[in-house]
């Protein structure tokens, strides 16, 4: 992949975050607030906990900064998976907010 490819497909991943983070916030009585700044977001919750995503140009990865540890995912052509095998980024991202904000939230790609 080349960088160019990486940050295509690191963009869309983003643009789904930002969309799921207004879907949540419209349907429900979840407040994410999601701060973008060039290649991460930091989505803060009404509880103050916070979580952080951002590219990795270099390494063509995707890392996840959450209460309960930090992820780094990598593009298997298909979707973005863990490099230790903890899954897909964002089951985990879903899982990591849920966990966080104590109610059920989904993030879709």
């Amino acid at each position: 992949m080349t960088d160019s490819e990486f940050m295509d497909c690191a963009e869309r991943v983003l643009k789904s975050v930002e969309a799921s983070c207004d879907r949540i916030n419209d349907d429900g009585d979840v407040d994410i607030d999601n701060q973008r700044t060039g290649g991460m977001i930091t989505l803060v919750f009404a509880n103050r906990s916070q979580m952080v995503i951002n590219l990795q140009k270099p390494l063509h990865e995707i890392w996840l900064a959450t209460k309960g540890g930090g992820f780094h995912y990598q593009f298997d052509g298909a979707q973005w998976m863990d490099t230790k095998g903890q899954g897909e980024f964002f089951a985990s991202l879903s899982q990591h907010a849920s966990a966080q904000t104590g109610q059920s939230l989904t993030f879709l790609s």
